[in-house]
């Protein structure tokens, strides 16, 4: 069983190093290899020269997008790249903490799921105390998901997805930017009606970040998946 990791960037030069360094040393039962795999999406600070210091081999392999595109873009470009059996999502700025990775990977080796979900809102786990009014539009944005999907996910935001490789395969990716959260939702909630994708969800703690401390998604980006969630529910 080989794991692919896959590593969005942009602008995150002072904790790139960071979580290279917690992903790499990871311990994983039941994982034969890890590949770790970086998409830098064009960043303009100090990141990209941080990852040129960096080898690309078999373990490790780095990609720099020519200009910012997204999270979603670069995400794509890196389950273009990977090679393994399963595929996690991991952000950049340490919110979210790779050791939680054999508690997620759990459902998908004891053969249960093809696709587990993070969650920071079940479970009994620390998190960080931050905006109500942030905390209360992800809610609205997963009922609403989930009332046209009809899953019954708690964080359909989350950063930590699983994928096994052949169903994300099975998915043409569209959305450049945090789009990609409710597309990617609604199309494994197709999967799953047809009975071709089993969907877990698991409790994680959260570390999150003010806007000061370098987080990036705002209002606008609420309204992205607001529309999302109809396109890719009813219109495609």
């Amino acid at each position: 069983m080989k794991l692919s990791i896959i590593v969005p960037v942009f602008n995150e030069e002072a904790t790139i190093d960071k979580i290279i360094n917690k992903v790499k040393k990871v311990n994983l039962e039941n994982i034969d290899s890890k590949e770790l795999i970086v998409i830098d999406d064009g960043s303009t600070d100090g990141t990209k020269q941080i990852l040129e210091g960096y080898s690309d081999n078999m373990d490790m392999k780095i990609h720099f997008q020519d200009h910012n595109m997204g999270k979603g873009a670069a995400v794509r470009k890196g389950i273009g790249m990977s090679s393994g059996d399963v595929c996690i999502i991991q952000d950049a700025d340490l919110e979210y903490n790779p050791e939680e990775y054999p508690r997620l990977l759990k459902p998908i080796l004891e053969g249960q799921a093809d696709v587990v979900y993070g969650s920071r809102f079940s479970g009994g786990d620390a998190h960080r105390v931050l905006f109500f009014w942030h905390s209360l539009a992800n809610k609205l944005l997963t009922t609403l998901s989930n009332m046209l999907t009809d899953l019954n996910l708690t964080d359909m935001e989350c950063c930590y997805k699983v994928f096994r490789k052949e169903i994300i395969d099975q998915i043409s990716l569209k959305e450049n930017r945090f789009g990609f959260e409710p597309e990617i939702t609604a199309k494994i909630g197709k999967l799953a009606k047809k009975g071709q994708c089993r969907i877990y969800e698991v409790g994680i703690s959260y570390y999150g970040r003010t806007y000061n401390e370098g987080k990036k998604i705002n209002w606008k980006d609420g309204f992205s998946a607001l529309r999302c969630i109809f396109k890719y529910n009813l219109f495609s």
